[in-house]
């Protein structure tokens, strides 16, 4: 299996101890810059678009299964699989997120709580029903 980069993060968040547990717990807005190699793929994004961004979460711990949910040890232990914990056999982040703007190879987007230099590694866009796209 190969992954891809088409895109890194670029976010005030340096550190996980800064980033929230979710995007709609006061996540700060970023910015998406994609690779030129990618580029086509970006026609027909547009400010107000809802996506889901795919990331690779790689300063994550691979070896962990098991974690107290949303690190509070008061709650019970949980397997990672039901879970958003970022800890994971394979750390893959996903994020739905507003585009704010699009820039050329950048993409502005609301409430991103990914780190700085996360790599993208998929976008896809949010539909409400079968029919649409």
């Amino acid at each position: 299996m190969e992954l891809v980069t088409i895109a890194r993060v670029e976010s005030p968040l340096k550190d996980r101890a800064q980033a929230p547990k979710q995007g709609d717990e006061g996540a700060p807005d970023a910015w998406l810059r994609f690779e030129p190699a990618v580029a086509d793929a970006l026609d027909g994004l547009a400010a107000g678009d809802d996506v889901l961004v795919l990331t690779w979460l790689d300063r994550a711990r691979r070896d962990v299964l098991r974690v107290h949910p949303r690190s509070d040890p008061d709650r019970p232990e949980q397997g990672v699989f039901n879970t958003r914990s970022p800890d994971r056999p394979n750390p893959v982040g996903l994020h739905r997120v507003r585009i704010l703007a699009v820039d050329g190879l950048r993409v502005h987007v609301g409430g991103l709580e990914a780190l700085d230099g996360t790599p993208v590694i998929d976008v896809k866009p949010v539909i409400g029903g079968i029919d649409e796209r």
